[in-house]
Formats: structure tokens, C-alpha cells, sequence
């Protein structure tokens, strides 16, 4: 079998060029838009002291040495700039986005590659309904841009100058799982388990007696939900249920879920938005309860970031969002994978 060619032979190179410039054009047309609309671009630091303490992020850890090379301290490459740019809304910016370079750890695929582009931007002082309106823009001006009729990827297509569906999770789950969700969540947010699994089981997805609501709830959304997202015009999937939204402010209007929302493209997430958690107690329980969920899967935790938690306390109440930019470059060019959208992507991990 022969070997594939590197991306930067002038073949291969000549052949992802094309999407590689779009790439560029819709960069630059964004940065218009947010400046248009009197947002500062930033630059966040990429060392970190807390990667993040999401349960299934994945980090990349490093050390500083004094120098002399006796003295070690740990820093991670962050998975986000989010921690970083809810510092700078508490120090008194009010609109901020930043194309960030960010880490992940244990993904590598067809959409998903250990160093990838964040778009991220907050709003102080607005809801996070205003970012669902923000994305429908961003969309249609990435494929005006780039010149497509249509997002597209494995032959799925989308509209991106149709208003996106905005659709709950609840209803998500009865519509496409035959699951009651709410049903299965207490007043005070927390999730039966037993209650779910019942149901999920009646629908035919196989869950395991150990399965914690959490698990079962990922289950019913990536075997049955998302598969249905997306298509034809862009869905924006919200309300997410309390505990899987750990940045998030509980909903005034439900208790048992939280400002979040996710936008999906011919079944592709493309983003998560959250009205942003502010309260420095109830974001330390979270994170420390994400933390314990870590170890017991993965036997490992990272540690909290107190700067953010100190921070917090001086955030103003506003609305952010994360945009993963290379993918929808991949469906405003019609690329199959992430690496026709890089302009220098990693080798691939030898055997």
C-alpha cells in the first residue's frame, strides 16, 4: 500500500488551496461584522493554569522550569479561551471576540483534530437569545462569502440564509427518542436515572445497569437526536438540562435547565452558547462535581482556576458563545474533513 503524500506536497497543496483562501475571506468578513457592531478583537494567553473543567475535555499539560531547572509548575494549553475572556468581562469589557488557537486532547477525526480555531464572543449585558440571532447571521455570511448555495457535508445540506429551527431538548427527545425527558428530572434539577433508563429501553437503545443519568442522556442524544439536527436549515438545540450545562445560569423560566444552546448543521455541532454563570459558589460546586466525575472515569482531574472564580464575583450577567470555525469552513466549502481546512495540520499518528 503506498503512502499517502504530506499536505504540503505541491499537489496536495494545490488541491486545498481554494478552500484554504475561502477560509481566509470568511475570517476576515467575520472580523468586519464584529466590528461593525463595536466588538474589540483580544488575544488570550494560551497557558493556563485549569485546561478546563468540563467532565470529557481532554487537555494538554506542560511545565514551567525556574531557570535553573529546579523548579517545576504546571500549565496546561488551554481547551478554550472562555476562562480568560470572562476575566476581561469583569475587568470592564463589554463585547469582546477572539479567534483562538485551542488543545484537545484524545480527538482526532473527521471533524475533530488535537489543535483546531475557536471563534468565541460575549455580550454584557444582553441574553443569550441575542446570540442565537448572531449565528444565523454568521452563517449565511460565511456561505456568501465563500460563494455556496448551501452548507454541506456527506451529503447532507443546509439553507444557511433560512432562519435556524430553535427547537428544546425536551422536545428534541420526544420527537426523535419517544423520551419524556422532564419526566425523568426533579424540581431541583437532579436526574432518576432508573427513570430514564426505563424509557430509553422501551425506545431500543441499549443502556448498562451502571449507567448514571448522564450517560443515558448522551446516549438518547448522539444515537437518536443529533443524527436529526441540521438538516435542511440550521437547528439551534436549547434549554439543556441543568447538569449538562456547568457554565450556565439556571432558566427563569424552568428551573430544571439552563441557559444553553447548541447550533447544529447537517448534523454537525457547530456551537454552544450559554447564558453565563456568574454566582463564584454555585460555579466552584460544579466544577468540583464535574471534577469527581472526571476521576471516576478517566482517573485523572485538573485543577480549578481561583483567578476565574475570583473574577466572577466582578463579572457582569452576559452571554457568550464558542464557534468552532474550521467546521463550518468545512461546510461553507464543501470539505470532507478537517484537515482540507488547515493550513498546516498535524501529521497523522504513526501505528
Amino acid at each position: 500500500m503506498s503512502t499517502p503524500l504530506p499536505w504540503w506536497h505541491r499537489d496536495i497543496h494545490a488541491d486545498r488551496r481554494p478552500r484554504l483562501m475561502a477560509r481566509g475571506r470568511i475570517q476576515a468578513a467575520f472580523r468586519r461584522w464584529f466590528e461593525a457592531r463595536d466588538f474589540i478583537e483580544v488575544e488570550t494567553a494560551i497557558l493556563q493554569v485549569s485546561p478546563g473543567n468540563e467532565t470529557h475535555l481532554h487537555g494538554f499539560a506542560t511545565d514551567f522550569l525556574a531557570i535553573d531547572g529546579s523548579a517545576r509548575e504546571r500549565f496546561y494549553l488551554h481547551t478554550s479561551p472562555e476562562f480568560a475572556c470572562k476575566k476581561l468581562l469583569a475587568a470592564g469589557e463589554a463585547r469582546l471576540f477572539t479567534f483562538a488557537r485551542v488543545f484537545r486532547n484524545r480527538e482526532r477525526g473527521a471533524l475533530h483534530h488535537p489543535e483546531f480555531s475557536m471563534l468565541e464572543w460575549y455580550r454584557a449585558g444582553e441574553g443569550y437569545e441575542r446570540l442565537m440571532d448572531d449565528v444565523g447571521e454568521l452563517i449565511g455570511l460565511a456561505a456568501e462569502t465563500a460563494g455556496a448555495k448551501v452548507l454541506s457535508f456527506r451529503g447532507r445540506t443546509v439553507d444557511p440564509f433560512a432562519t435556524p429551527e430553535r427547537l428544546s431538548v425536551a422536545e428534541a427527545f420526544v420527537r426523535y427518542g419517544g423520551i419524556d425527558l422532564m419526566a425523568t428530572i426533579s424540581s431541583s434539577g437532579e436526574g432518576d436515572a432508573e427513570a430514564l433508563k426505563r424509557q430509553a429501553r422501551a425506545g431500543g437503545i441499549r443502556v448498562a445497569d451502571d449507567d448514571s443519568w448522564t450517560d443515558v442522556f448522551s446516549k438518547v442524544l448522539v444515537e437518536r437526536v443529533e443524527p436529526k439536527l441540521g438538516d435542511g436549515r440550521a437547528t439551534i438545540l436549547m434549554d439543556y438540562p441543568l447538569s449538562e450545562a456547568a457554565l450556565a445560569r439556571r432558566s427563569a423560566r424552568d428551573g430544571r435547565v439552563a441557559e444553553r444552546f447548541e447550533l447544529y448543521a447537517c448534523g454537525v455541532e457547530l456551537a454552544n452558547a450559554f447564558g453565563e454563570l456568574t454566582d463564584p459558589v454555585e460555579q466552584r460546586a460544579r466544577f468540583e462535581a464535574d471534577m469527581a466525575e472526571k476521576q471516576r472515569l478517566y482517573g485523572e482531574r485538573y485543577p480549578i482556576d481561583e483567578d476565574l472564580i475570583a473574577a466572577l464575583a466582578d463579572m457582569p450577567e452576559a452571554s457568550g458563545i464558542a464557534l468552532g470555525f474550521d467546521r463550518l469552513a468545512i461546510l461553507a466549502t464543501g470539505a470532507r474533513r478537517i484537515e482540507d481546512v488547515l493550513w498546516t495540520p498535524l501529521p497523522e499518528a504513526r501505528a
